[in-house]
């Protein structure tokens, strides 16, 4: 399985996903924070199953 998520979006994703984890774990959003997984795990992976589905790909042909 071939990345489809550019460096960029990986940042973002990471960051995204630690700071609602992050919130989530201090009482200031509640338990939907926690949503800050999905994010997190895709950032890591460098894979979105919602971009396959769309055929979306934020990398660049040589991150491939």
């Amino acid at each position: 399985m071939s990345r489809n998520v550019g460096t960029l979006d990986r940042v973002l994703r990471i960051t995204l996903g630690l700071v609602l984890i992050a919130l989530a774990s201090a009482g200031t959003v509640g338990a939907w924070g926690y949503v800050g997984l999905v994010p997190l795990l895709t950032g890591l992976a460098g894979r979105c199953p919602a971009y396959s589905l769309f055929g979306i790909r934020t990398c660049g042909a040589g991150q491939a």
